[in-house]
C-alpha cells in the first residue's frame, strides 16, 4: 500500500536527468515510482534511460512517443530515435510497456497512464486564455465508475493538478530539458504534493495541498468553461 509515491513525467530521452531523479527519489522515503512514459525521442540515451526505470522497479507506462518509435511511426520529427539503433532488451522493455496502471494508495486506488486510459494522445485541460478547453468521455465515465481517487498522466509537460469531486488528476510534467524539467512527490497521509525541478541542481521548488477550499473543484470535464487558474508545482 503506497503512502509516498514518486513521480516521473515524460522522459524523452534526458538519462542523465532521469539518473539525477531518481538518485534523489531514492533518498526520499518514497514506497514506489512512476513514470507516465514518452521514454523516447530526445537528446540523450533512451537505451540507458529504459536500463534505469527497469533497474529502479519503476511502475512505467507506454506514452505515444513509444509506440511510433517501435511502429515506425512520425519518425520526422526532431531528435527521434529509430527501433533498429536500440538494444535488443530496450526494444523488449518498450514494446512490454502497458498503457495503464492500476496502483494501491493507503487513500484508494490510482490509475497511471500517459494520455487517458488507453488514448496516449488525450489531453486534459480546464481551459485557459492562452490554451483551449480539452474535455474527454472516457475520463468523464472513469469519474462516474468512482474506481479510483487519483489519476497520474503525462503527455501535456506541465506539472499541475485538476480537482475532480471524486478523483484528483495529477500531471506528472517533463523531464525533457527545455521544459523546465522536474519531478513531483505524493504524500498520501498528509495529501499534499510537492514539486522539484532538476535545473541547474535538483530542488524542490513548491508544496501544495490536494484540496484547497478556494480552489475550483469539477464534477467532471463537461463542466470545464474556460476560467480556470491553473494550479502548478512550478516556482
Amino acid at each position: 500500500m503506497i503512502s509516498r509515491l514518486g513521480i516521473i513525467g515524460d522522459v524523452h530521452a534526458e538519462d542523465e536527468l532521469l539518473s539525477l531523479t531518481l538518485a534523489h527519489l531514492k533518498n526520499a522515503g518514497v514506497d514506489a515510482l512512476v513514470c507516465t512514459g514518452d521514454i523516447a525521442d530526445g537528446t540523450g540515451d533512451v537505451d540507458r534511460c529504459c536500463a534505469l526505470l527497469a533497474e529502479h522497479g519503476v511502475y512505467t507506462v507506454r506514452g505515444n512517443h513509444d509506440r511510433w518509435l517501435m511502429t515506425g511511426k512520425v519518425r520526422h520529427i526532431p531528435d527521434a530515435h529509430l527501433a533498429e539503433d536500440l538494444q535488443p532488451g530496450t526494444q523488449d522493455y518498450l514494446l512490454g510497456l502497458p498503457t495503464q496502471l492500476t496502483l494501491s494508495t493507503i487513500n484508494g486506488p490510482l490509475l497511471l497512464c500517459h494520455g487517458v486510459a488507453d488514448n496516449d494522445l488525450q489531453k486534459i485541460w480546464p481551459g485557459t486564455s492562452n490554451m483551449p478547453i480539452d474535455r474527454c468521455t472516457t475520463l468523464d465515465q472513469i469519474i462516474a465508475d468512482g474506481a479510483y481517487r487519483y489519476m497520474i498522466n503525462g503527455h501535456v509537460h506541465y506539472r499541475t493538478v485538476i480537482n475532480f469531486r471524486q478523483l484528483t488528476l495529477l500531471n506528472a510534467g517533463t523531464l525533457k530539458n527545455r521544459h523546465r524539467p522536474g519531478f513531483s512527490i505524493l504524500d498520501c497521509e498528509s495529501r499534499t504534493l510537492s514539486g522539484f525541478e532538476c535545473v541547474p541542481r535538483v530542488s524542490k521548488v513548491r508544496e501544495l495541498t490536494l484540496h484547497h477550499p478556494e480552489r475550483r473543484i469539477f464534477t467532471d470535464t463537461r463542466d470545464f468553461d474556460g476560467d480556470w487558474q491553473p494550479v502548478t508545482l512550478y516556482a
